[in-house]
C-alpha cells in the first residue's frame, strides 16, 4: 500500500520495527509469517503461540532466517527475545502479556478460545488485528467498545475480501460517489454443502474441510458482509442478501444490472454478492453521482453514463497484505475493518438438513447448520440465533432444514465467554 512502504522503511532504518505476536500457526499464521519474515522490513514478529507449538516451530523454521525458541514462562520468553528470534510456545497469555508485544494478530478461525484472547489482548492495552471474521461477526462490535475504552485499536485485515472491500468503498466515497452497494464475487454457493463434499478440496490446498465448506454453504461470505455493513452503516436488502448467479465469466460491469432499481434510493446501501461473474474472486462497489458535469467525465473514462457506476478490484491477496494493517494501526490509527456504526447485519444459523430435538448442533461450515444475513435490529427482535454461537447448542424441537434458528429453539452451553459478550453487546446496542 503507497505511505506504508515508506513508514514501514524508515522504522526498519531507525532499527524500531514494530513488535507483533501472532496466536495461530495454521493457513493465515503461517503464511503471514513467511511473509513478514521474508519480505517486510519495519515489522518483527516477537512469538508465535499455537496450541501444538511443534507446528509454530515448522513455520519459524520454514522462515528462514531467523531462529525459532520454544518457552513456557513470561520469565523465559523475556530472556529469549531478541532480534532474529521467534519465540515459540503454546499459551498466548505470554504474548498478550508481553511488555515487547504492541500488537496481536489473532488467526485461530476459533470463537470462544479467540475471544479470550481478543479480551486479554485490548485488557492488556494492545492493538488486536483479527484474521477471524467469524469471531468479528459475532461479538465484533463489542470488542470495538472495550478497544475504544482502553484507547487502542482493532480491525480486520487487509487482503481479505472485507478489508478489499473498503479500501473500494473509501476510494469511492473519496471521489465523491455515493456508494449504494458493497459486494463480494463468488464462484459458487451451495447451502448443504459439508465437511465430506469439500474433503478432496480441502486435502488439495492443505485446509480444514470445515473452512472449506464455510466457503462453499454461504457461511463465510455472510461473515464478510458483516464485517462491511457494520463499518459502513450498510444492511442487507433481504435475508440472505440477493446474491445473483450469473454466466461465468460475465464482466463485473454489467452488476447494475443484476439488482434491483431501488438500491439506489435506499437511505444506506446494501451489502451483496455475486456467483459467476469475472474477475473474480474479486470485490466491487456500486456508486451513484448526480452531477452532470462529472457524470461527463466518468463517461469519458469508461465508466458509463449512469446512474449506477461499478468499481472494482480483481483480487484479495490475504497474508500478502495483512502487514500493511499491521502498519496502518500502529503508525496511522487507521483501521483496515472495523465495526464503526455497531451491529447492523448479522449471521443467523439456518438448518442445513431436518434437525430432531435433542440433537447437538456442530459449528460453522459443518453438518448441521449455513449461516445467512440479516439486519441485526430484526435478528435481535425475533431472537435469531447467531451461528457465531451455535456449537453445542442441543435442540429443543424439531426444525425443518432452511429454517432459521432461534433462542427458544436451543439450550445453550453454560459459562462460555462468547454468550456473555454476546449478551453485553445486545445490552449496550439494543436496550
Amino acid at each position: 500500500m503507497i505511505l506504508v512502504d515508506t513508514a514501514l522503511a524508515k522504522r526498519a532504518a531507525q532499527n524500531r520495527p514494530i513488535r507483533i505476536g501472532i496466536v495461530g500457526a495454521g493457513c493465515i499464521g503461517r503464511f503471514t509469517t513467511l511473509q513478514i519474515v521474508r519480505s517486510v522490513p519495519g515489522i518483527r514478529i516477537v512469538a508465535i503461540s499455537n496450541r501444538h507449538p511443534e507446528r509454530a516451530m515448522d513455520v519459524v523454521r520454514e522462515a528462514g532466517g531467523v531462529q525459532a525458541v520454544q518457552v513456557g514462562s513470561a520469565a523465559e520468553m523475556a530472556r529469549a527475545s531478541a532480534p532474529g528470534t521467534i519465540c515459540v510456545t503454546d499459551d498466548p497469555a505470554l504474548l498478550t502479556g508481553s511488555d515487547d508485544i504492541e500488537l496481536i494478530i489473532e488467526a485461530t478461525g476459533t470463537i470462544e478460545f479467540a475471544l479470550q484472547v481478543a479480551l486479554d489482548t485490548l485488557a492488556a492495552g494492545k492493538h488486536l488485528l483479527s484474521c477471524n471474521a467469524e469471531l468479528d461477526g459475532t461479538v465484533g462490535p463489542m470488542l470495538k467498545h472495550l478497544a475504544d475504552e482502553r484507547g487502542v485499536m482493532v480491525s480486520n485485515m487487509d487482503g481479505d475480501q472485507p478489508g478489499s472491500i473498503m479500501n473500494l468503498y473509501r476510494t469511492v466515497v473519496g471521489m465523491g460517489v455515493r456508494p449504494v452497494l458493497a459486494g463480494n464475487i463468488k464462484g459458487l454457493q451451495d447451502a448443504y454443502r459439508t465437511p465430506a463434499t469439500q474433503k478432496a478440496f480441502a486435502e488439495k490446498w492443505n485446509q480444514t474441510p470445515s473452512m472449506v465448506t464455510s466457503f462453499a454453504d454461504g457461511s463465510k461470505i455472510s461473515f464478510e458482509q458483516t464485517l462491511v455493513a457494520n463499518a459502513t452503516g450498510m444492511r442487507v436488502g433481504t435475508r440472505g442478501m440477493y446474491g445473483p448467479s450469473v454466466e461465468p465469466g460475465t464482466p463485473i460491469e454489467e452488476a447494475p444490472a443484476w439488482y434491483p432499481e431501488s438500491i439506489v434510493d435506499s437511505p444506506t446501501g446494501i451489502v451483496d454478492y455475486v456467483i459467476g461473474a469475472s474477475p473474480g474472486p474479486g470485490v466491487f462497489v456500486l456508486g451513484t453521482l448526480e452531477d452532470p458535469a462529472r457524470q461527463l467525465m466518468l463517461d469519458l473514462y469508461k465508466m458509463g453514463k449512469g446512474p449506477l457506476y461499478c468499481f472494482h478490484t480483481p483480487f484479495h491477496l490475504c497474508f500478502f497484505e495483512v502487514p500493511n494493517t499491521v502498519a496502518r494501526m500502529v503508525l496511522f490509527g487507521d483501521a483496515a475493518v472495523a465495526p464503526e456504526h455497531g451491529p447492523v447485519v448479522d449471521v443467523v444459523a439456518t438448518a442445513k438438513r431436518d434437525l430432531k430435538a435433542g440433537e447437538t448442533l456442530d459449528g460453522i461450515g459443518h453438518y448441521t447448520s449455513y449461516g445467512q444475513c440479516e439486519n441485526a435490529d430484526l435478528v435481535h427482535a425475533e431472537r435469531l440465533l447467531p451461528i457465531g454461537i451455535v456449537e453445542d447448542c442441543v435442540l429443543l424441537r424439531d426444525v425443518a432444514r432452511d429454517t432459521v434458528l432461534s433462542y427458544d429453539d436451543v439450550r445453550l452451553p453454560e459459562g462460555r465467554v462468547v454468550d456473555r459478550v454476546r449478551a453485553d453487546q445486545n445490552a449496550r446496542f439494543f436496550s
